[in-house]
C-alpha cells in the first residue's frame, strides 16, 4: 500500500524542515531539476498569452476551478458549489475533468464523489478537455465547470477561479520538484477570482499576509474578487447512502484513513468534531485500492480496537463498503462555507449564466 510518509518526507524536504547536509544537497539537486521545468512552464504560458498556441472553445460558457499547487486545496467542494450556483441560475451544468487516478474503464474518485454530491449533474472525464467540454455540450449541458483547469489553457474559459489553501498557500515558494508550485505565483494574475480555502484554520492577520504576498507576486495584478471559505463537516455518509449526524463520532474511538492531498487537515477536522483518533493512516492522493490494500487496511483497523472506521468521501466511493474488519465505516461529508466574498463570486457566475442565456 502506498502510504503518505514518503510524500510527507518530501514536503519536509522542500519546505526546509528536513535539516542536515544530505537534505541540503537534495534541495540543491531538486532546484537544478526545477529550473528547466520553470522555464518550460513560463515559455508555455507566454506562448498562450501571445496566442502562439491554439486554444479550443466549447459552444457553452466554461468556468474553470483550479489551483497553483500540487496536493489538495479543497477544490472538489468548490466545484460542487459552482455547479449548484449555475443550476440555481437556471442552467444545466456539466463537470469536465481529466479523470485523474482512474483505471481504464473506471470512474475517477473525484467524479464518483461529485456524482454523489450532485445527482443529476453529468460528469465527463476526458484527457482532452476541449473534446470533453464539447461532448458535455452535445449531451445537453448549458455550462461547463472545468475541474482542475487553471493550467489547462488549451480550453478557452469565461471564468477562472483559483483555490489557494490558507494552510499552505505558496507551495513552499518554489516550482516542482523544488517546491509544490505547478507554476510561478505570478500566474495567479490570469485568474478572475481567488478563493482562500481552509481560511478558518489561520487567523485574520495571516490571511491578510497571504493576500498581500500574492498581490506582490503578481505585481499588483491580483484577481479583483477575493473570497475566503472553509470546509465544514455536515454529516456522515455510508456507502449505501445512509446519513448519520456528526455527533455519532463524538467521544468515539475512531480509526481514520485518507487518500487525499491534505490528510492532516482531515485528521484535524475529526479531532475538532470530538472524535478520539486512536489510529490514523494517510495514503497517497487518489490512492487506487487493491484487494491486498483492503486486507491490509482491515488488519490495521482490527488492531486499533477502535469503535468505528472513518474516511473521506473520495475514499469511500472507491471502497463501496459498509464495514471494515467488522467496524462500521462512514465518510465525513463536507460543505463549502464562505466567510467573505460570496456575493461578488456569485455575481461572476451569474454573468456567465447570463451570457449562456443571451440570444446569439
Amino acid at each position: 500500500m502506498s502510504l503518505l510518509p514518503d510524500a510527507d518526507a518530501f514536503k519536509r524536504l522542500v519546505d526546509g524542515s528536513a535539516r542536515g547536509t544530505a537534505a541540503g544537497l537534495a534541495r540543491a539537486g531538486l532546484a537544478a531539476i526545477a529550473l528547466p521545468y520553470r522555464l518550460a512552464v513560463t515559455a508555455r504560458n507566454a506562448a498562450y498569452d501571445r496566442r502562439l498556441l491554439a486554444v479550443g472553445s466549447a459552444p457553452v460558457p466554461v468556468v474553470s476551478v483550479g489551483n497553483l499547487t500540487l496536493g489538495g486545496t479543497g477544490k472538489t467542494p468548490l466545484v460542487a458549489w459552482c455547479a449548484r450556483t449555475l443550476s440555481a441560475a437556471g442552467l444545466r451544468p456539466a463537470i469536465v475533468s481529466r479523470g485523474y487516478g482512474a483505471r481504464p474503464g473506471e470512474t475517477s474518485d473525484e467524479a464518483a464523489e461529485l456524482s454523489l454530491l450532485l445527482p443529476g449533474v453529468p460528469h465527463v472525464a476526458d484527457r482532452d478537455r476541449v473534446a470533453g467540454a464539447r461532448a458535455a455540450a452535445a449531451g445537453g449541458a448549458e455550462a461547463v465547470v472545468l475541474d482542475d483547469g487553471f493550467q489547462h489553457r488549451r480550453l478557452a474559459r469565461d471564468l477562472d477561479i483559483v483555490a489557494v489553501d490558507a494552510t499552505d498557500p505558496f507551495g513552499c515558494g518554489h516550482v516542482f520538484p523544488r517546491g509544490l508550485l505547478r507554476e510561478p505565483l505570478a500566474g495567479l494574475s490570469r485568474g478572475h477570482a481567488v478563493v482562500l480555502t481552509r481560511a478558518a484554520l489561520v487567523d485574520a492577520a495571516r490571511r491578510e499576509e497571504i493576500r498581500a504576498a500574492l498581490d506582490a507576486a503578481t505585481g499588483g495584478r491580483m484577481p479583483a474578487v477575493w473570497a475566503e471559505a472553509s470546509h465544514r463537516p455536515v454529516q456522515l455518509r455510508t456507502a449505501s447512502g445512509a446519513t448519520l449526524p456528526l455527533d455519532a463520532i463524538r467521544g468515539s474511538r475512531v480509526a481514520a484513513f485518507a487518500g487525499i492531498g491534505n490528510p492532516a487537515a482531515f485528521r484535524r477536522s475529526l479531532e475538532e468534531l470530538g472524535a478520539e483518533v486512536v489510529a490514523f493512516r494517510p495514503l497517497a492522493d487518489h490512492h487506487a485500492y487493491t484487494e491486498a490494500d483492503l486486507a491490509d487496511l482491515a488488519a490495521w483497523a482490527r488492531s486499533t480496537r477502535a469503535d468505528r472506521a472513518i474516511t473521506t468521501l473520495k475514499d469511500l466511493v472507491k471502497l463501496r463498503a459498509e464495514t471494515l474488519a467488522g467496524l462500521p465505516l462512514a465518510a465525513v461529508e463536507i460543505a463549502f462555507e464562505f466567510h467573505s466574498g460570496r456575493e461578488p463570486l456569485e455575481a461572476l457566475l451569474h454573468e456567465v449564466a447570463g451570457s449562456a442565456c443571451a440570444p446569439s
